[in-house]
């Protein structure tokens, strides 16, 4: 066979094979479907909580002339609500302080001449309060004893992972009862959990009602500590069938 023509052969194989594979579809991966149907749904679970334990900001501002003087009333002031605080068996780890300020404040006349200087000093403390059924007479002792600032009362749970966790389960089972019913609603088949997240919304949120609460008797601050939400939210997604 001479040159000329193996040469050929070869090209005429080249062009038939290049011809099948344009002519070949392409491979589609098996089993993938080019839209897959699903149903995607929410679900929200809620649990509530006793509060077990409260945060309370005090403080304490004394005003005078002289800064030293200013000073000395309020470090006065604040050692007896720090003994106070202990009397009613708050421990030294539970009382932190949160803030100390001494500012001056110019007193000027009707014709805007500068006519003295008063100066403010303040201090605050955040108190952890674990008895709740002493929160009432604990806020009624330190203000005699001097306080004059209550910057608001926080209620919390001091463990709440079993709380979110039920509160989580709740969230699945709602989703999944959702997606149930949109199912059996438009006659299809729900099919196996395709896609699942989790969400816990911002804190607890404190529920106050008539019943729960720190009941305060003669001589104390009236407080009620409600109860706590624990809210979780999901989103899910299932294939149809």
């Amino acid at each position: 066979m001479n040159i000329k023509k193996t040469f050929g052969i070869v090209a005429l194989v080249m062009v038939l094979a290049l011809a099948a594979c344009q002519a070949a579809p392409a491979a589609t991966p098996q089993g993938s479907n080019a839209f897959q149907r699903q149903i995607s749904v929410t679900g929200n679970g809620k649990v509530y909580l006793a509060p077990d334990v409260a945060y309370v900001y005090i403080g304490v501002q004394s005003q005078a002339n002289n800064v030293g003087d200013a000073l000395n009333q309020n470090n006065s002031k604040a050692q007896a609500i720090a003994g106070t605080l202990k009397e009613l068996g708050i421990a030294d780890k539970d009382i932190q302080t949160s803030g100390f300020n001494i500012f001056p404040q110019q007193q000027y006349s009707p014709e805007g001449q500068l006519t003295g200087t008063t100066y403010i000093v303040d201090n605050t403390v955040n108190v952890t309060v674990r008895d709740l059924s002493v929160l009432g007479k604990l806020l009624d002792a330190v203000v005699r004893a001097g306080a004059n600032s209550i910057n608001g009362i926080n209620f919390d749970v001091v463990d709440k992972s079993k709380a979110i966790s039920e509160a989580r389960k709740l969230a699945i089972e709602d989703a999944r009862a959702t997606a149930e019913e949109l199912a059996a609603g438009t006659g299809v088949t729900l099919g196996n959990l395709l896609s699942l997240n989790s969400y816990l919304n911002t804190g607890p949120v404190t529920m106050y009602d008539s019943k729960g609460g720190a009941a305060a008797s003669v001589g104390q601050v009236p407080v009620s500590a409600g109860q706590l939400m624990i809210s979780v939210d999901v989103n899910a997604s299932y294939e149809i069938k």
